[in-house]
């Protein structure tokens, strides 16, 4: 399927910039456009649309532009759709599969990355200027994001998180989500009948959970912590729980 949709844009891609290059060979050949340089202005603009320059061999002179398919260099192309090559540094004792999974779990480190920018973390902007601040500042985002990381696998069960990731033995094949997390998604509850949340649902809900101070006439001053919801009950469980790593 990826051969196929990449052919087709190749092709798509080319068929444009051809037809956009006809008309500037015809305007050369009736003598309405000339100049190597002014032919190169209007063939560059089309170039720089469709960036299929280096699939065509271009003739250009004061009087004359062609142009061409470099048919040997698509066809090499050709032979290369639909396969991805990946290339590591690594020794030989890591297979070809740990080298697909290892690339696929950059993913994880994308989302770390997205997380830290996002206004969950707000890396970004920095304001700070001294470089010990500019440490201490990232420092501090990896901590936080490193917090995340533990909270969203000790609160898998309450999220729409798949709790059991299944890993097909082909690391090329697509991964499929296990029964309970396509029961979650579908009924959007999870097992034990609560909403299923996601991680920044999960904690505008924890955030509810007051801490309320009252003074009573005669009695003084006490405070009390809000009766936790089901769900803030199980997710601080679950916190607590968590294995230390």
């Amino acid at each position: 399927m990826l051969a196929d949709e990449r052919a087709r844009k190749r092709e798509a891609l080319l068929k444009a910039t051809e037809a956009k290059l006809l008309p500037i060979q015809q305007r050369v050949e009736r003598g309405t456009l000339h100049g190597k340089d002014k032919i190169g202005l209007a063939v560059g603009a089309v170039r720089d649309k469709f960036k299929m320059s280096k699939h065509l061999e271009l003739e250009i002179d004061d009087s004359k532009f062609a142009f061409s398919r470099k048919a040997a260099q698509i066809a090499e192309e050709i032979s290369l759709d639909g396969i991805y090559i990946l290339r590591t540094s690594v020794d030989a004792q890591f297979s070809s599969g740990d080298v697909v999974r290892s690339y696929k779990e950059l993913a994880k480190v994308e989302r770390a990355f997205r997380t830290m920018k996002s206004d969950d973390l707000a890396i970004r902007p920095i304001h700070h200027r001294l470089e010990d601040r500019v440490r201490a500042h990232v420092f501090l985002c990896m901590l936080a994001y490193y917090l995340e990381w533990h909270l969203r696998k000790a609160w898998a069960p309450l999220l729409f998180a798949d709790e059991n990731p299944q890993k097909p033995e082909d690391p090329v094949t697509q991964a499929t989500r296990s029964a309970e997390a396509v029961r979650k998604a579908r009924s959007r509850q999870t097992k034990f009948g609560d909403p299923a949340h996601s991680f920044r649902t999960l904690l505008d809900h924890l955030a509810r959970q007051m801490r309320v101070t009252m003074t009573i006439a005669g009695s003084g001053t006490f405070q009390r912590i809000a009766e936790p919801t089901p769900i803030q009950a199980r997710a601080l469980e679950f916190a607590k729980s968590a294995p230390a790593s």
